[in-house]
């Protein structure tokens, strides 16, 4: 009999392109059988801290200071991006020095982007708005600017609103390093040989994704939120790329940076060893 394995991830172009070849039978997986369940991170990210269903799931980064008593990051399946990131947006130019001073909307207080935005501008006034309204409610002036993850990174222009800070850009000019968004952890409690067996076939799945690009971009775009395919093309080279094959000792080095600089800013309350599966 086939052990389940649940892996849990955000329907968005990136991450389904990343899976491909496990959510499409590509890969025989032997005596493990994967299942997928389909989820937003910030509900991702609760699920992880709260139950504890899913063996392996993505998270943002900034989660990872929760649920580290519980997982450990896999070596592979991040999104990190050197030299860019989630933007500030508003409707009108301001300098990022106002940022204080503006009602921000955000796509969820455990995600990363709200974590790297803190660390930026420690005090500001927030509501919490699902990611892909974010853009909507700043349009309409419900929020002065708007904190954007995903798609709309690419796409704000396009209903005329500026950038006011790209915090990728503002954390490598700060550090050198590249900006962690989010990555792939699996349950302490499965141990280590089954979770090395896991790590090689989620590491497989995404190489396979890799070597048929075409395929796999196809498969993503069901998942890419009516985006033209240039577009959809362009997010997810952004965020699988060589780091999520598998994290430079400057990824790594980045993951634990943010963390430290949580914890030293009061954002996140205990200071964090990250730890991956080797």
């Amino acid at each position: 009999m086939k052990r389940e394995i649940k892996v849990a991830h955000s329907p968005d172009s990136d991450d389904a392109f990343m899976f491909y070849g496990l959510a499409t039978d590509k890969l025989d997986t032997g005596e493990l059988h994967f299942t997928h369940v389909l989820r937003d991170i910030q509900s991702l990210n609760q699920v992880a801290m709260t139950t504890r269903e899913y063996d392996v799931t993505a998270v943002s980064f900034h989660a990872y200071a929760y649920i580290a008593e519980n997982y450990m990051l896999l070596p592979h399946g991040a999104s990190i991006g050197d030299g860019y990131g989630p933007i500030v947006v508003a409707r009108e130019k301001f300098s990022a020095s106002d940022l204080p001073k503006k009602r921000i909307a955000v796509p969820g207080t455990l995600t990363s982007a709200y974590l790297a935005l803190r660390l930026h501008t420690p005090e500001f006034e927030f509501g919490v708005v699902p990611f892909d309204e974010i853009i909507e409610a700043v349009v309409r002036g419900d929020y002065d600017a708007g904190l954007l993850i995903h798609e709309g990174q690419l796409t704000y222009e396009n209903d005329g609103l500026q950038k006011i800070v790209d915090l990728g850009e503002w954390w490598k000019e700060k550090t050198g390093l590249p900006l962690p968004m989010g990555g792939n952890v699996i349950r302490r409690d499965l141990g280590p040989e089954l979770q090395r067996k896991v790590s090689g076939w989620l590491h497989r799945s995404i190489q396979y994704s890799m070597d048929h690009r075409e395929d796999a971009l196809n498969y993503a775009m069901q998942f890419a939120r009516d985006m033209p395919v240039e577009t959809a093309d362009e997010f997810v080279a952004m965020w699988v790329n060589s780091s999520t094959l598998g994290y430079t000792d400057r990824d790594r080095e980045a993951v634990q940076l943010m963390l430290d600089e949580g914890f030293r800013k009061g954002v996140i309350p205990n200071q964090v060893k990250v730890e991956f599966v080797d």
